[in-house]
């Protein structure tokens, strides 16, 4: 075995249906496993959001000055830049992206516990998430914003 969960298969049929109005959040998936950026970058975008996608810190960087998004999602571990580095970094650069965080290692703790003792705070994610749970994490930090266009 090599250390790694396996996550268990969710059908895209209990993902939610594309949501059909105009307004588009984007959001930012890192993930340096393919598999699981490329998922959630599926999931999100049959539920309504504009998604683009970047598999280590640095690509997601220069992605991000091409078109700024609203939601950062980054696994915490990355080749290179931490997701947390990237975080820190996006939001100094873009101060109204919010930032959601996930891992599924028990050591992204001490990188936690020190950007928080930085004055940076950050939600975080457990790997594996469901998608109905990532769909309301991603609602809710968006909520504020599309509240705003709505309005």
């Amino acid at each position: 075995m090599n250390g790694r969960r396996t996550s268990p298969v969710v059908p895209l049929a209990e993902v939610p249906p594309i949501d059909t109005s105009e307004y588009r959040p984007v959001v930012l998936v890192v993930d340096d496993e393919s598999a699981i950026a490329d998922t959630l970058t599926e999931i999100l975008c049959r539920s309504g959001y504009a998604t683009m996608t970047a598999y280590d810190g640095t690509d997601a960087l220069e992605t991000a000055l091409l078109t700024p998004p609203e939601l950062l999602i980054t696994d915490v571990i990355l080749p290179g830049m931490s997701g947390i580095e990237l975080a820190i970094t996006i939001k100094r650069i873009f101060p109204d992206c919010k930032i959601l965080l996930f891992s599924g290692q028990a050591a992204t703790s001490d990188l936690l516990a020190n950007a928080k003792s930085a004055g940076h705070q950050f939600t975080l994610l457990q790997k594996p998430i469901h998608p109905r749970e990532l769909l309301t994490r991603v609602q809710a930090a968006l909520k504020p914003r599309m509240a705003a266009v709505a309005g």
